[in-house]
């Protein structure tokens, strides 16, 4: 079986030879997942994420389960493509819900931008996205952190990276082979007059549909046609 293709678990502890876990994961292994005596788990630590630390049970109980370190092998999983995505800022609730397909898709980093149509009440928690995208790295497979950060306008983003693409209405349509490094994807309700003017002398790009896509419809949609 290819490990690669196996779920791992986080732990700080992971790569000692003796490994114990006790609380919510004990409960998760022992009872989510029923593992039982020599049964064999993968570990990452996240200090040394591409080293796989193969482990089995050898001692378990109520409260807590011991393991014991079998091997450990570099084996790193990641997307052969880097993809930087500017997306203008919406419901929280909606960015959470697809975090983990961007995870899983292999995306590199997200910038947030509070565009004009970004409601600025709208507050980003960063290490809550970094709790939802570990739990898919889990899931997954991937061993590379996706990154975060934030700008407090789409002309500051563009400064930085003047090679973005925008997604926008356009006749220029997003072909299957396109492979670039950065996006930009508007809010609802997409860019303000302002914002297009600005963005003129950027390339645009539409998808091949004639449907009007939400936010995070429309990153999901791009990720994967640049990505898989």
């Amino acid at each position: 079986m290819d490990v690669a293709s196996l779920i791992y678990v986080l732990d700080e502890n992971a790569g000692k030879t003796i490994l114990k876990i006790k609380g919510e994961l004990h409960k998760y292994l022992v009872k989510a997942r029923r593992h039982t005596l020599n049964d064999e788990l993968y570990f990452r630590n996240r200090e040394d994420i591409k080293t796989l630390h193969k482990y089995k049970i050898i001692n378990l109980d109520a409260r807590s389960l011991e393991m014991e370190l079998i091997s450990s092998e570099t084996n790193e999983v990641k997307s052969d493509k880097n993809l930087h995505i500017a997306w203008c800022i919406v419901d929280v609730k909606s960015i959470e819900k697809v975090l983990p397909s961007l995870c899983e898709m292999g995306v590199n980093k997200i910038s947030f931008i509070y565009c004009e149509r970004s409601q600025k009440n709208f507050k980003l928690d960063f290490k809550r996205f970094d709790r939802i995208v570990e739990a898919s790295m889990q899931q997954s497979g991937r061993t590379t952190f996706m990154n975060f950060d934030i700008y407090k306008n789409i002309s500051a983003f563009i400064k930085e990276f003047p090679d973005t693409k925008v997604f926008d209405f356009s006749d220029n349509i997003l072909k299957g082979d396109s492979n670039f490094k950065r996006v930009l994807i508007g809010c609802e309700g997409g860019f303000s007059k302002i914002e297009k003017e600005f963005l003129q002398k950027q390339e645009v790009f539409r998808l091949d549909t004639p449907m009007i896509l939400r936010s995070e419809s429309a990153v999901v949609a791009v990720a994967s046609k640049i990505l898989l």
